[in-house]
């Protein structure tokens, strides 16, 4: 394969992961995600590595556990209705601390929705999704070469953490093609002395998530380990800031609209920049607060109700004026659209 060419974002990811040492994919098909899981039919087993199409979203996201928990890097993906299926296995991962990477490329919902792109999984995906006191590290791609990059990014997090990794895209970058260059990195993928390998030789090890009477000393582990990646995941990108009056914040295909709409307003004299979460959680707090002596106000753009619109809130601690713009069910803001709201705050 050359080393640039030209795919969907869900081929990118797809090749990402494997070029980043996944050795396991099991999935199960759902629109608008089903590149990736094609894509991994057909090249993980060219590989030598193991694909599953399994008979439901709960049994890949187990799979995913159980080849885990043996220390395989191991990966599922869908869309919206099909992870709000998964959340229990996640939470399990968590709980176990298992690495593993979910893909989720977003619909249309609530409910069964629309095969249209969204961002209205935003609160499932940065608030744990599944029950008890737990946050998967979420990572926001914006572009086709993000999509395959990101992979490599999701499945070292896991590992370094022994946490699950979403990447959380939309149907919009899963299905759009544009030229990428293919990672000729060769992964690392660390020693995994935890790992159920056999207990020949050895003393034996165990995974679980019940602690007869241990649960809150688990929860302390889990929550130590979480404060770090805040400390030390959190991952974004600014453009034209520098002398910025108004900041706009979006993430994956939002944010390729407004970087748009900034030039078009730059163009036309007016201090507009942009903050681009690569991370939703661990989110970019601080670096939001850095802008805050500068900036007037906040416009945060999202193809939704206005979920991330509530993060950005307790960044700003209304030290200056949060506005929302959004579009729901699958309909995609323009930068016409984004372009007016900016207006509308001048």
């Amino acid at each position: 394969m050359p080393n640039r060419v030209l795919m969907t974002g869900n081929e990118a990811l797809g090749e990402g992961a494997i070029r980043s040492g996944c050795d396991c994919y099991f999935g199960y098909p759902i629109t608008p995600q089903n590149e990736l899981t094609a894509y991994m039919a057909k090249h993980l087993p060219q590989r030598g590595r193991t694909f599953i199409q399994s008979e439901s979203e709960i049994a890949a996201v187990n799979m995913v556990f159980g080849a885990a928990v043996a220390g395989a890097r191991a990966m599922t993906s869908s869309s919206s209705p099909g992870v709000s299926l998964k959340q229990e296995g996640i939470s399990y991962l968590a709980a176990c601390q298992v690495p593993g990477l979910i893909v989720n490329v977003m619909r249309a919902g609530p409910g069964l929705g629309d095969i249209t792109p969204s961002q209205a999984d935003y609160y499932q995906a940065t608030r744990g999704g599944g029950h008890g006191d737990y946050r998967t590290v979420v990572l926001t791609p914006a572009s086709v070469q993000e999509m395959h990059d990101f992979a490599a990014d999701a499945f070292d997090i896991a590992d370094r953490y022994r946490n699950p990794v979403m990447i959380l895209a939309d149907g919009r970058l899963g299905q759009m093609m544009e030229p990428l260059t293919l990672s000729q990195k060769k992964p690392h993928i660390p020693d995994k002395p935890w790992a159920l390998t056999g207990a020949d030789g050895r003393r034996k090890r165990i995974i679980r998530s019940y602690y007869a009477g241990g649960v809150p000393e688990n929860n302390a582990r889990i929550q130590a380990k979480l404060k770090e990646i805040e400390e030390k995941e959190v991952r974004y990108q600014t453009y034209l800031m520098d002398d910025a009056e108004i900041m706009l914040v979006a993430f994956g295909t939002a944010a390729r609209l407004c970087r748009g709409a900034v030039d078009h307003a730059r163009s036309q004299g007016l201090g507009v920049g942009l903050l681009r979460p690569q991370t939703v959680w661990p989110f970019p707090t601080k670096a939001i607060r850095g802008y805050l002596d500068q900036i007037k106000t906040v416009l945060t753009v999202e193809m939704n109700a206005g979920q991330m619109l509530e993060d950005v809130r307790l960044a700003v601690e209304g030290r200056v004026s949060v506005h929302f713009y959004g579009t729901m069910g699958g309909d995609v803001p323009t930068v016409a659209d984004i372009l007016k709201q900016i207006h509308n705050l001048t």
